[in-house]
């Protein structure tokens, strides 16, 4: 793996990234604005603006034509692509929205914030349909499964927990990090998660019984943001340490640093084809690299 190009631009830190289903990039910045851009030509090619304080979290629709963004002004926002503008504005959290995510069908969006809520809400409306409450302190990290029957939520309280998204009641929690749980994915088929915390490791656990199978350790700091590799036989993290590394599942070993950016590394995402990664950083870049 090597670093391909930076992507300079954004005024404050790098707090979150996505790739399109087609290529493309988006980045949320402290500076209150996502930007979107061409690998290709190594150019910005629009930006975002209509937020109010730092953007914390950015995601593509599963078509790649809409953008939602969370902030710390409290509100989600959903974006048209192509002509850059704001389509609608999502409010009912009562503090920052940290995390959000779309279903597979792009119909609905769940976002969790420092209200310590989960919530789920239609696209096409922009109203909430459902509030997921359980966690005792603020919400870092959601996914939905593929098949979107259920959700998975990191808290600060240590915990992950698994929803049903028709019933909106909690299956199971998860224990065993020992501190800020900051992200969590689900693995393509739905019975793996991986999680990455505050105490410096990552865990993969097994969904239907709750059980821990395995923990990865080598961050010397908080670990930021973990994906799973396509063929899911690999997992790659990002951290406070800088560093963004690489690890096979079966052993729970490091197999390498990918590379480093100049300070914390807060999120990843892998494009469509696995073959390109993409790391944004409070040192103001993202940066994409080749796997």
């Amino acid at each position: 793996m090597s670093e391909i190009r930076s992507f300079i631009g954004h005024s404050n830190s790098i707090e979150s990234v996505a790739f399109s289903c087609d290529g493309k990039i988006i980045s949320g910045s402290a500076d209150e604005t996502i930007k979107l851009w061409d690998i290709e030509i190594e150019k910005e090619i629009k930006t975002f603006e209509g937020h109010s304080q730092s953007i914390r979290t950015v995601a593509f629709s599963p078509d790649g034509k809409t953008i939602i963004s969370g902030s710390d002004d409290f509100t989600m926002k959903l974006w048209d692509v192509e002509n850059g503008e704001e389509i609608r504005t999502f409010k009912g959290h009562t503090h920052s929205v940290r995390t959000l995510a779309f279903s597979s069908d792009g119909k609905t969006i769940i976002s969790g914030g420092l209200d310590q809520t989960i919530k789920l809400w239609d696209v096409s409306t922009g109203k909430e349909i459902k509030t997921f409450k359980g966690h005792t302190d603020s919400i870092r990290g959601v996914a939905f499964s593929s098949d979107g029957k259920l959700i998975c939520s990191a808290s600060s309280d240590e915990t992950i927990k698994l929803w049903n998204v028709l019933t909106g009641e909690e299956i199971r929690t998860f224990k065993g990090h020992t501190a800020r749980v900051l992200c969590v994915v689900f693995s393509s088929n739905g019975k793996l998660i991986i999680s990455s915390s505050s105490d410096e490791s990552i865990r993969l656990w097994n969904v239907e019984t709750g059980e821990e199978i395995k923990t990865f350790k080598g961050h010397s700091f908080c670990v930021n943001s973990v994906i799973f590799s396509l063929d899911e036989k690999q997992i790659i993290s990002g951290g406070t340490d800088k560093s963004i590394r690489l690890w096979d599942i079966e052993t729970a070993k490091e197999i390498k640093i990918i590379g480093e950016h100049s300070h914390p590394v807060r999120s990843l995402a892998l494009s469509s084809d696995g073959k390109k990664l993409i790391s944004g950083s409070w040192d103001n870049t993202i940066k994409l690299w080749k796997i």
